[in-house]
């Protein structure tokens, strides 16, 4: 049974959708998670086609479809312009179109789904509390050390997954020369109850607001009960961690009129409670696979959100991970060795292209002055159609 088990460092969104996945090709896979219960981090996320549609494959719409917000389209805001200049059409005519839908939802929901998943399943086993300490490749595969508490733990493994995050330990046993650059952006989160908006703010959309060195983001989740607030700002600020408490006022110094109009400002007085951290992410060109291990998602490749597709990218990972170790049918580790270095070899491109774009779309949101008026008037020239095209690599991913 050693032999067919695969370890995964981490229980967020990757390694337990990596689970699933590859559980339904017949692994027996261990979850290793260093927090003594799964609890709410961060708070919205966008789930296009490309990510939705494998979380379908693995059986969780009904677990999602109560929960997630399809949203009506997406508003591109000019706060120069004082509101919309473009807006793309999604709704159920975009699901059709796409074979699967465009999620909102509230990352505690989509993990709790995940997990509930994962803990239904026989093959698979979620380890609170336990941590990945070590490992050691040899003849008979990958010993696995991990500590809980006091007490340390080794076990037989075929392979062992890092999708442990940004501050991956996985990832520094394996490349310890690789480390998570600062961005110099600080993201902020609150959430808000819908029914404190007017009925236009609140509308089941995105709002992407490009403002000056700054921009927002706004859409329902919780099945259209709470909104959903992003708000990305420059700063030095740059403490490791996924979050820690902001103040409203330094927050919305960045915001100030006349440079801000009205409702965006509204939206976020609207918060009673910010958490703000520091935008990490993982350098390209790295390394993802050394013999039988692999890293994943954030562990791999962090990125700046302004893609939508941090979550999307950790999602894909973990299906072509699931397809390419079971299609080698590895019998010893160098056949899991090879696998995973194909697992990399295929999915490195694409996310480098994310990555990219999310950089790029990032300057384009925070111009200013001429430049910001070049870009509105270039959006509205665009039109919907040929925008939206734009963006079709993204969402149309098959694997």
């Amino acid at each position: 049974m050693a032999l067919r088990t695969v370890f995964i460092a981490g229980a967020g969104i990757g390694g337990l959708t990596a689970a699933l996945a590859l559980a339904t090709k017949g692994f027996r896979v261990v979850v290793l998670e260093k927090a003594e219960r799964l609890e709410e981090v961060g708070a919205g996320l966008q789930l296009s086609p490309n990510a939705s549609r494998i979380l379908i494959d693995l059986g969780l719409k009904p677990r999602l479809t109560a929960r997630a917000v399809v949203p009506e389209a997406i508003s591109i805001m000019s706060a120069r312009a004082g509101g919309e200049i473009m807006r793309l059409p999604l709704g159920e005519a975009a699901t059709r179109a796409a074979g699967a839908p465009y999620w909102v939802i509230h990352r505690a929901d989509l993990q709790a789904a995940l997990a509930a998943e994962v803990m239904a399943h026989p093959d698979i086993e979620l380890r609170l509390g336990c941590q990945f300490e070590d490992a050691a490749s040899h003849a008979r595969g990958l010993t696995v050390v991990q500590r809980s508490g006091d007490h340390r733990k080794q076990d037989l493994a075929l392979a062992l997954i890092g999708a442990d995050g940004v501050w991956s330990s996985v990832r520094h046993h394996l490349f310890p020369q690789v480390r998570a650059q600062f961005s110099g952006l600080i993201a902020w989160r609150g959430t808000l109850e819908s029914r404190q908006l007017p009925r236009e703010l609140a509308a089941a959309r995105v709002q992407l607001w490009m403002g000056p060195d700054a921009h927002l983001v706004v859409y329902p989740i919780s099945a259209g009960r709470q909104i959903n607030v992003v708000a990305v700002v420059p700063g030095t600020w740059n403490r490791p961690g996924w979050s820690t408490e902001g103040s409203a006022a330094e927050l919305m110094e960045a915001f100030a009129p006349p440079r801000w109009p009205g409702p965006a400002r509204m939206m976020l007085n609207a918060v009673d409670s910010w958490r703000k951290w520091a935008l990490f992410g993982v350098p390209e060109g790295g390394d993802w696979a050394e013999g039988p291990m692999a890293l994943l998602g954030d562990a791999a490749h962090a990125m700046l959100p302004f893609a939508a597709q941090g979550a999307g990218m950790a999602i894909e990972d973990a299906a072509v991970l699931a397809k390419t170790l079971s299609e080698a049918r590895p019998d010893g580790p160098a056949d899991v060795a090879a696998a995973l270095k194909a697992y990399a070899k295929l999915r490195r491109p694409r996310v480098a292209q994310v990555q990219r774009t999310a950089r790029g779309q990032g300057r384009i949101y925070h111009m200013t002055g001429p430049l910001a008026l070049a870009r509105d008037l270039t959006i509205k020239a665009l039109g919907p159609e040929r925008l939206f095209k734009r963006q079709s690599w993204i969402y149309d991913w098959r694997m």
